[in-house]
């Protein structure tokens, strides 16, 4: 395990680029009726201040990059990444599905400029229908399949696409808690595999996120900035309530309500000798229409507030 800096270096929040995400807009499908339509998202998040995006589900925004980058451009945003979902612990039997996922989304994100793909692990509970699909905990072998498959896809991705992977710890994966995302590093390539270290997600799991940025800060790549509300989180871990309803049932918070409190977070991270994106998620799916954008509007005034 990497040490704690002896000394930490002066903080630079300049190196910290806010941005957005669907996300924020209750958008977690390519095609949903409970969604607002993408161009009323790219309006609103530039509306709000933001001038940084992640594409969110593959087909919610425009897949015609030349379409996709007039369209961004003219509202003045950027897109910073592409996302996707693999499950890599299933061996190598499942490469040619995870590479036929993974290959439009990268060409994708490489077309607008972008370098980075977040990658989420697929679920082991249904985020809508809270279905136990796996077991929670990987095997041995699970974990080698895991590990081996996700430097297997930093080097395709990096190689074809010249994008970086930042492997994004969620709740309800295999990678969420401490332990479990301290031994997906520790096993893992620094050199091909960092980390998008998810505030909301990493505490909603029990985990610190100052402490990983001071023990693990060289493996961190990428930030999602997000709170959990600490009432609902209680109810939601004493009721073993899934990740979907838990959402629903507004366990992910506008800041500053919720934890972690996101100064300390920037402060260690701007310590960093890195350039980060810090995107702004806060899952909302479904939600009204008009909730998101004044939501939007006093988070980035809040970002503000803390320096970035």
């Amino acid at each position: 395990m990497p040490a704690p800096h002896a000394t930490p270096p002066a903080a630079d929040r300049r190196r910290i680029r806010v941005g957005s995400a669907p996300d924020s807009w209750g958008v977690w499908f390519a095609d949903d009726p409970e969604q607002l339509p993408w161009q009323r998202f790219l309006d609103e998040v530039a509306e709000a201040g933001y001038e940084w995006i992640e594409l969110g589900p593959y087909g919610y925004l425009p897949t015609d990059p030349a379409r996709l980058r007039d369209e961004t451009q003219r509202r003045g945003l950027t897109v910073s990444a592409g996302t996707v979902f693999t499950a890599l612990h299933r061996g190598p039997d499942t490469w040619e599905a995870t590479w036929a996922h993974v290959a439009p989304v990268a060409e994708l994100t490489a077309a607008t400029g972008a370098r980075h793909l977040v990658v989420i692990p697929s679920f082991w509970r249904d985020d809508k229908t809270a279905e136990i699909v796996e077991d929670p905990e990987l095997t041995a072998e699970q974990w080698r399949h895991l590990t081996a498959g996700t430097e297997r896809l930093a080097r395709e991705v990096r190689e074809r696409y010249g994008l970086g992977i930042v492997v994004h710890p969620h709740a309800d994966t295999h990678i969420d808690s401490e332990a479990h995302v301290e031994r997906f590093l520790d096993a893992t390539d620094a050199s091909l595999v960092s980390l998008c270290l998810d505030t909301g997600h990493y505490a909603y799991c029990g985990g610190d996120s100052v402490r990983l940025i001071e023990t693990y800060g060289e493996r961190i790549g990428y930030l999602h900035l997000k709170q959990v509300d600490p009432e609902v989180l209680a109810d939601v871990l004493a009721k073993g309530t899934a990740f979907g309803p838990a959402v629903r049932q507004g366990v992910m918070c506008e800041p500053p309500r919720g934890v972690p409190a996101l100064e300390p977070v920037i402060d260690a991270a701007s310590r960093l000798d890195a350039d980060l994106f810090a995107i702004v998620e806060q899952d909302m799916y479904p939600c009204p229409p008009d909730r998101p954008l004044p939501i939007a509007r006093r988070t980035r005034g809040f970002l503000r507030g803390c320096g970035v």
